[in-house]
Order: structure tokens, then C-alpha cells, then sequence
């Protein structure tokens, strides 16, 4: 059964945040809020973690993981940011935005789409999710916690543990996040544009 951890919206308790992330690098999944809704994440090289996720959410390969990165920089480390997403993509992180680009040689092929070796990228304006992104050290390999039959994503902890206190390690409650995913902005194609209209204004590319 899943360990329910609850961890302060606001001010993050780093002994918390240190178990939360531990587990994560011990082959962990976790369930945890971002500025969207829930989501599934697991550290980058957990193969059995990215086959957990597959699984719960019956995933096919042309599926986009997406890495959660705690900041700019380390986003730059993963994907390929030309000059010309380059502003645009600043300006909206932090925020509820998933860019899809092409991923760099730092990024596990396995969480690549199959055929574009792209991956889905984002900075959450979450404190909790911030943290743990920080504590773990690299991005998150993580997935919306949209379960399959479900027209809406999952936004509260008891309703996580529910559905999936069987299926991960770790189910963080800190306070309810968003209820709408992310808008997901697809840059592989040179010009942007929106794959998925969600909870970022995505006016300035219609």
C-alpha cells in the first residue's frame, strides 16, 4: 500500500521532501501536485518506473513523458531550445505549459516518442513539486495522473490513494493543485503549435 506523505503547500518540510525523494531514487513511483493536476513521476533511468506509468495509464509509444525540471537551465540540459522558442518558452515558465521538443542525448531513449525522438518538458509553478525536482537532483520522468475511462485528471490525494494506493510508492498530499493538465505546445515542427489546449492561455499561438 501506497504511504501517504503529507508535506506543507507553502513550506515544504525538507525531511519530507528528502523521504519523498529517496524513495524516487531507490526505483520509486510517486504521485505528486503540480500547478496542473497530479501527476506520476519516477527518476529518469527507472525503466521498471517508466513500465509502472505505461502501465496505469495504458500508454502506447507515441505517448510524450514529459520532464519536469526545476528551473531553465536545467530544461536547456534535456531538450533542444532554439533561438526562436527560446523567449517564448522563458516567458511562460514557470507555468502550467508542456513544451514538446526535441530531447538531447542527456534524455533515456525510452521516454523518447518512438519516431520523433522528441519528449514533453515543463516548469511547474508548484513549491512542493519545485523541491522535490530539486532534492532528486535532474528532472522527473513524469505523466499526467489521467487513468484510463477518465475524462478529467485526478486533483486530490485521497482520490489518488483510492485508484492507486495499490500501484505506486508514495502518494504526496500537499494541498489541491490544479484541475485542468497542461497546455502542451509542440515545437518540433519550427512554428508552435498547440497540441493541447489546457490550463496556460494559449491565445498568443491561435
Amino acid at each position: 500500500m501506497a504511504e501517504l506523505v503529507e508535506i506543507h503547500p507553502d513550506n515544504p518540510q525538507p525531511r519530507l521532501i528528502r523521504r519523498v525523494a529517496q524513495t524516487i531514487a531507490d526505483g520509486g513511483l510517486v504521485a505528486y501536485p503540480t500547478d496542473s493536476c497530479y501527476a506520476l513521476g519516477c527518476a529518469l533511468e527507472n525503466k521498471d518506473g517508466i513500465e509502472r506509468i505505461i502501465r496505469i495509464r495504458q500508454l502506447d509509444s507515441k505517448h510524450h513523458f514529459t520532464l519536469m525540471c526545476h528551473d531553465f537551465a536545467q530544461l536547456g540540459q534535456f531538450v533542444i531550445v532554439d533561438n526562436s522558442a527560446f523567449r517564448t518558452i522563458k516567458s511562460l515558465t514557470p507555468g502550467p505549459y508542456t513544451f514538446i521538443m526535441k530531447a538531447t542525448k542527456e534524455v533515456p531513449r525510452r521516454m523518447m516518442h518512438a519516431k520523433k525522438h522528441s519528449v514533453g518538458a515543463r516548469i511547474p509553478q508548484n513549491t512542493t513539486a519545485l523541491e522535490l525536482v530539486a532534492e532528486v537532483g535532474e528532472p522527473l520522468l513524469s505523466s499526467t495522473l489521467l487513468l484510463p475511462g477518465d475524462d478529467d485528471p485526478l486533483t486530490h490525494a485521497e482520490d489518488v490513494m483510492d485508484r492507486l494506493g495499490n500501484d505506486v510508492d508514495i502518494v504526496i498530499d500537499s494541498g489541491v493543485p490544479g484541475t485542468v493538465p497542461t497546455s502542451v505546445i509542440d515545437f518540433t515542427g519550427g512554428d508552435p503549435v498547440v497540441a493541447r489546449a489546457g490550463a496556460g492561455d494559449v491565445s498568443r499561438f491561435e
